[in-house]
C-alpha cells in the first residue's frame, strides 16, 4: 500500500468532505493502513464491517438531508458473538461523523462504568489519534472536541446509570447530526434508550447499538429480534465468520457447552438465549401457551387478579382466568397516572357486580401493597369475594419458596403454563412473564427478583405478570349447583307403591 501523506489543512478539509455519505471510503483513506506503526500489519476492515459501512452510506444518501429539514433517524444495531471488532467499528463511525459533520454532537456509553472507561472510550481515543485529522481534535478522559468549537462540536462519554439519564436528554442539532453510540447494549437501562430517542427528532440524527445479546428481554433484544426490528438496520453476526476472534478458543467453547446452548448462542452465534441464566420463566414456555388451543371446563370458576399501581409509570391491571383459559376475557389496563383510587374502586365494583362473558367473578385477588384500602372499601360495599394478598408473606403452601409472590410465579404460574392458554399476541404479558430473575436465599429458598431490582437493570415493572400471578393466590372451588331430586318411582312394580 502506498504511503499516505497528510495534505495541507485546507486541502484535508476538502478531502474529508468527500466522505459525507461514504464512511467506508473515509475509513480506508483516513487511517494509515499498512504504514509503519500500529497499523503496519493491518489491511483494513473485516467483511462484515465493510458491509455495514456501505449500508450506512446508502442510508445517508437515501435521506438527502439538506441542512435544515429533519430526516428520519439512521438506526443501526449489531448483535454478535465475542471478538468481532465492535469497539473498533464504533470508533470508526464516531470519527467519520465528527470529521464530516461540522457542529455534530454525540454521546457514547456502555453497559458499565468500567467497560466504558477501560474499553469503549479508549478505543475511540486510539482511533481518533490515528486518523489524519487528529490535529483537529482535543482528546481527554471525558470528551473529544474540535479545537475551534469546544461547546458546539464534540463527542462525550457518559455512564449509563439510570440516575444519569438526564445527561442523554436535550441533545439536538437542527442543522447537523445528533448521535448516540451504545456499547454492550443488552444491559443499558430502558430509561437511557428513552432519553436518547428524544435526541433523534431533528437534523440528521443517528443511533448505533452494539453488543452480545445476553438477554432475551429489554430494548436491545426488541430492536435486534423483537417488535422494533423493522425500524432498524440490524446485523446478527457469528464470531466464526470474522477474522479477529481466536477460532481455537471458540471451538473449545462449543465442545464444552454445545452448539445449541444458550451460552454459545450469545457468546458465538450472535443470538439471544432461549432462557437467560437469571430468568424464572422461559420464552418457549410462554409462546407455547400463546399458541395453544383448548377450552375451560364448564364449571371452572372465573377468577380475577388485580395489580394496584403506586402511580408513576406503573399500571392498574385486572386479569381474568378460568381454569386453563386466561385468553378469552381481555384484561383491563389503565396507566396509573390516569386513574385514582375512587375510580379503581368503581371499576372493580363494576367487574364484581356484572357478569363477565356471561359469568360472575367467583373470586378477586388484590395485591395488598397498595390495594389494602381498596379491598376494605369493596368489603364495605358488600363484595365479600375479594381477598387481599400479601406478596411478601412468608406463609406459603410450599416452603421451597421464600414468599407468596415467589410461590405464585415459580410454582403456580410456571406449572400452569404447561397446559394453559395466554392471549395470542400480548407482547406486554410476554415480556412481563420473562422479566423477573430469581436466586436462592440463605435458607435455600427461591426468591423472585423485586420490581425495584428489575428496574435497575432496565426491565419494566411486570404489572401484567403480577396480575396473572394473583389469579393463583388460592384455589377456588367450582360453584356448587343445587342438587336435582330424582323422580320417585311409581307404578305397580315400584317398591314404594
Amino acid at each position: 500500500m502506498p504511503t499516505i501523506e497528510a495534505p495541507a489543512p485546507n486541502a484535508l478539509a476538502v478531502e474529508v468532505s468527500r466522505y459525507y455519505d461514504d464512511p467506508l471510503g473515509y475509513v480506508l483513506d483516513m487511517f494509515p493502513w499498512g504504514q509503519p506503526g500500529e497499523l503496519e500489519n493491518e489491511a483494513g476492515p473485516d467483511v462484515w464491517q465493510v458491509g455495514l459501512l456501505k449500508d450506512i452510506g446508502r442510508e445517508v444518501r437515501a435521506r438527502r438531508f439538506n441542512g435544515y429539514d429533519p430526516v428520519a433517524p439512521i438506526r443501526v444495531a449489531v448483535a454478535s458473538g465475542h471478538g468481532i471488532g465492535k469497539g473498533v467499528m464504533m470508533a470508526w463511525v464516531a470519527c467519520w461523523i465528527m470529521d464530516t459533520r461540522p457542529n455534530s454532537q454525540g454521546t457514547i456509553t456502555a453497559n458499565t462504568g468500567p467497560q466504558l472507561a477501560s474499553k469503549t472510550w479508549p478505543a475511540v481515543q486510539r482511533w481518533r489519534g490515528l486518523s489524519l485529522t487528529a490535529p483537529w481534535w482535543v482528546i481527554n478522559s471525558e470528551q473529544i472536541y474540535h479545537v475551534e468549537a469546544k461547546e458546539q462540536w464534540f463527542l462525550k462519554c457518559q455512564t449509563c446509570a439510570e440516575e444519569n439519564s438526564e445527561a442523554f436528554a436535550g441533545q439536538h442539532k437542527k442543522d447537523s447530526t445528533s448521535y448516540y453510540l451504545f456499547d454492550e447494549a443488552s444491559a443499558i437501562p430502558a430509561k437511557i434508550w428513552e432519553k436518547a430517542d428524544g435526541g433523534l427528532t431533528d437534523g440528521e440524527p443517528m443511533i448505533f447499538a452494539f453488543g452480545n445479546p445476553t438477554r432475551n428481554t429489554g430494548e436491545f433484544y426488541e430492536v435486534c429480534f423483537g417488535a422494533k426490528r423493522h425500524r432498524w438496520n440490524v446485523r446478527s453476526i457469528d464470531s466464526r465468520t470474522c477474522k479477529f476472534p481466536n477460532k481455537n478458543e471458540i471451538d473449545q467453547w462449543i465442545e464444552d457447552y454445545g452448539i445449541d446452548s444458550d451460552r454459545i448462542r450469545y457468546m458465538v452465534l450472535g443470538l439471544p438465549p432461549q432462557q437467560s441464566e437469571l430468568q424464572l420463566i422461559g420464552r418457549d414456555l410462554i409462546e407455547a401457551a400463546m399458541r395453544r388451543q383448548g377450552s375451560a371446563l364448564e364449571d371452572d370458576p372465573l377468577v380475577a387478579g388485580v395489580d394496584v399501581p403506586d402511580g408513576g409509570s406503573a399500571w392498574f391491571i385486572v386479569r381474568f382466568r378460568r381454569g386453563i383459559d386466561a385468553r378469552s376475557i381481555p384484561p383491563i389496563r389503565v396507566a396509573g397516572s390516569r386513574i385514582d383510587r375512587p375510580q379503581m374502586i368503581a371499576k372493580l365494583a363494576e367487574v364484581l357486580g356484572d357478569q363477565t362473558k356471561g359469568r360472575k367473578v367467583a373470586m378477586m385477588f388484590v395485591d395488598s401493597a397498595f390495594g389494602a384500602p381498596i379491598v376494605e372499601r369493596l368489603h364495605t360495599l358488600g363484595f365479600n369475594n375479594v381477598v387481599e394478598v400479601n406478596f411478601g408473606s412468608v406463609k406459603t403452601p410450599d416452603t421451597h419458596f421464600a414468599n407468596m409472590r415467589a410461590f405464585m410465579w415459580g410454582k403456580q404460574v410456571k406449572d400452569w403454563l404447561e397446559t394453559g392458554m395466554l392471549p395470542l399476541d400480548d407482547k406486554k404479558l410476554l415480556n412481563d412473564l420473562m422479566g423477573p430473575g430469581w436466586h436462592y436465599n440463605r435458607t435455600n429458598q427461591i426468591v423472585l427478583e423485586s420490581k425495584e431490582e428489575m428496574q435497575k437493570r432496565g426491565i419494566a415493572s411486570p404489572d401484567d405478570g403480577d396480575a396473572l400471578a394473583l389469579t393463583f393466590a388460592q384455589r377456588v372451588a367450582p360453584p356448587i349447583k343445587p342438587s336435582v331430586p330424582l323422580p320417585r318411582p311409581t307404578g305397580p312394580r315400584s317398591w314404594m307403591s
